[in-house]
């Protein structure tokens, strides 16, 4: 993740420049002057996004992020903040257009280090405390993604790339401005890029800024750690004594690799190069190791079956003196994750989803009980021990990430930062509500209803239904950028979204019903969820859509042939249109086999063809609705294809349809001019057939 942050950075970044007063590139906090209290798109590309909480060593004061945003310059910058937790007040350290990143404390929390670009390429950075004298204390060839100090601070363990296999121009050094890539395995894409190079761990001694003795902890293998294409820091740690560097890794390529989720904690120890695996024999996604204080436990994240991305995620600890691992989740029918040691070790604590709200939790090592902190309508994103409480991230359908102090004994919480108060105290933000809605195979689903701002029960309203994607994401208090559902309300539409089957939050068996059903059980929750909303007086019937990504989009695409003149509008973006394409598409071949059950040329399957049977390109005789089919072509999980495929079939049909395609964009879209268009795009077709 962190790298796939920093390149978008460095290519949005404009010409740097130093004096923040002067520079007309500079990026910063926007001074926001509303005409309207409705949010819209182009606001909503005003506010700050805070990230990256550090706590200082004396845990009386934090570091954190806050990246904005230019549509002007379809450009972004990221400056570094200091909190102070007490009297929280915060104050910038950083004024420059270039961005910095990854901030840490040193050991005596009298420096900060940071990442930051340096002649193009990402390189490490020193400031004293209180923002001053910052210098580049590195020129490492191809850049620093991320980084992590040894206890003592004598190491440096770093993640940079390296070439993975030839090149066309060492294949054939007389055609070097060939652009073609001679394949011959799979994997050869991931996520957004063609697979040319992988994250490897270096550690160094760090003498006065210099890097020595360089080593390569994966030298001369072909693998990846931290893993693509989300992985960062948190898959690689120190033992307390620096003499172990324990990192995550799946040491398989090509075909093997796009069948399999196992990967493992590996321990390497400086002293001898000798590497050992501690999760031998765990074959599902083992992640994410941390220390504890004293040394004497791993914690870890590790799921049980492998080729399941979405097993759960269970807390594993290790114990270094009885050589015993437990998993303190068995009986918990919850996922874990953001782990953190308390300073004694005595307890650790974790984030976890249920019933859409993913809360603070801390587990006792004595007893092995664990108990639910913080309370309230929120999201959570981590829990960081600090003076006396826990700071931590928190955001909600109606409020974007700020940091928060969380009291230890009854999650009591103080805001501590206000990023984006200056903008909110101008917007009147739409009603959230909770809602257990009937499924048919006689199950509660909790639904969210968000209506609009000024909202009449008099008058009559237009209604989205929202489809997750995933398809085991949760809908739970999340804030997003681009599928904001207050966005949404604030353009006059009631927003319908279940956390129909195939979510966490409601226990394993809610999560695992999905996998093998994509047209079945999912579906008839969409359907109930919108039917029991369209009883509702102030629900026009007659004026509804339905609108999703990824999984979402497949979702449209599916409901598209089978909503019984229900809707009025369709919107996908990203969607799974056919699926005997996707599973040969797909660069993660173990995500079609578990949730799809199989190639679809496996006749003797019934799971797989079941799934193939309800792929939404099968009914395209029955579409008779407006539809706009949103892609990136850098989308290498779910190829611009699908989406393509979708509106020729649409216009074939005699469908109304539009498409909206993006060159330079992933599964995602991350640059600002590029969102406002797919905002203005999506609210266009919308307003076109539902107002």
């Amino acid at each position: 993740m962190i790298k796939k942050f920093l390149i978008l950075t460095m290519a949005l970044t404009m010409m740097a420049c130093q004096d923040k007063q002067t520079c007309e590139d500079y990026i910063g906090k926007a001074d926001v002057k509303l005409e309207s209290d409705l949010l819209s798109p182009e606001v909503l590309w005003k506010m700050g996004r805070v990230s990256d909480v550090q706590v200082s060593p004396d845990g009386k004061k934090a570091l954190y992020g806050v990246s904005y945003y230019s549509v002007e310059q379809n450009a972004s910058n990221r400056e570094i903040f200091l909190l102070d937790i007490a009297s929280a007040t915060s104050q910038a350290l950083t004024h420059s257009p270039k961005g910095e990143y990854q901030a840490t404390w040193s050991k005596d929390g009298k420096h900060i280090y940071y990442l930051a670009s340096n002649d193009g390429s990402m390189q490490l950075w020193r400031m004293q405390a209180d923002g001053s004298k910052a210098s580049c204390l590195t020129a490492y060839e191809g850049g620093i993604d991320a980084y992590l100090f040894s206890p003592d601070e004598s190491k440096l363990l770093f993640v940079s790339q390296v070439p993975y296999g030839k090149t066309t121009a060492e294949l054939y050094p007389d055609l070097p401005k060939s652009s073609g890539l001679v394949i011959n395995d799979v994997m050869y894409k991931h996520w957004d890029e063609w697979q040319t190079s992988v994250p490897h761990p270096f550690v160094a001694d760090f003498n006065h800024g210099a890097l020595d003795n360089v080593k390569d902890l994966l030298e001369g293998e072909p693998y990846e750690s931290p893993m693509k294409p989300h992985g960062g820091i948190e898959q690689l740690a120190w033992s307390p004594d620096g003499k172990t560097i324990a990192y995550t890794c799946r040491k398989k390529t090509g075909l093997e690799y796009s069948l399999s989720t196992n990967s493992d904690i590996y321990l390497y120890h400086l002293e001898n190069g000798k590497c050992e695996n501690l999760t031998e024999g765990m074959m599902g996604y083992d992640t994410n190791p941390l220390y504890s204080p004293s040394g004497r436990y791993i914690a870890f994240l590790s799921m049980e079956r492998e080729g399941y991305e979405s097993d759960k995620n269970r807390l594993m600890i290790y114990d270094g003196q009885t050589k015993q691992m437990r998993d303190y989740t068995a009986d918990f029918d919850q996922e874990a994750g953001s782990l953190a040691w308390s300073a004694d070790e005595k307890h650790l604590y974790f984030v976890s989803v249920w019933h859409a709200r993913t809360h603070i939790y801390e587990l006792s090592l004595a007893d092995g009980k664990i108990r639910q902190i913080s309370r309230g309508d929120y999201d959570f994103e981590n829990a960081l021990p600090a003076d006396g409480c826990l700071l931590a991230t928190r955001h909600s359908l109606s409020r974007p990430n700020e940091v928060v102090r969380v009291d230890l004994t009854n999650g009591d919480m103080q805001v501590l930062t206000q990023e984006n108060d200056h903008i909110f105290d101008q917007l009147t933000m739409g009603k959230v509500e909770e809602r257990w809605i009937r499924t048919t195979d006689k199950k509660d689903m909790l639904t969210w209803v968000v209506y609009p701002p000024h909202f009449d029960p008099s008058k009559k309203y237009p209604t989205l239904l929202y489809c997750q994607g995933g398809p085991q994401s949760p809908v739970s208090q999340f804030w997003s950028f681009r599928w904001n559902l207050q966005l949404m309300a604030a353009q006059g539409y009631i927003v319908v979204a279940p956390n129909r089957h195939g979510l966490p939050g409601f226990g394993q068996e809610w999560l695992e019903q999905i996998s093998g059903d994509y047209g079945g059980q999912n579906m008839r929750d969409y359907l109930a969820a919108i039917d029991a909303l369209s009883k509702e007086p102030f629900v026009d019937e007659d004026r509804l859509g339905c609108v999703g990504a990824s999984y979402g989009g497949f979702s449209v695409y599916w409901l598209a042939g089978h909503h019984e003149k229900r809707f009025k509008a369709f919107i996908a973006h990203s969607g799974i249109f056919n699926l005997e394409q996707q599973y040969l598409e797909t660069e993660e071949l173990w995500f079609a086999n578990w949730d799809l059950g199989g190639p679809y040329w496996d006749k003797q399957n019934a799971i797989a063809q079941r799934s193939y049977a309800n792929s939404p390109h099968l009914f395209v005789d029955k579409w008779d609705t407006p539809i706009l089919c949103i892609h990136g072509e850098k989308d290498f999980r779910i190829l611009a294809s699908q989406g393509m495929s979708a509106f020729n079939a649409a216009k074939i049909r005699g469908v109304d349809a539009q498409l909206l395609v993006f060159p330079d964009e992933n599964h995602w879209i991350l640059q600002p001019q590029n969102a406002i268009l797919w905002q203005r795009t999506f609210f266009g077709w919308l307003d076109k057939y539902l107002k």
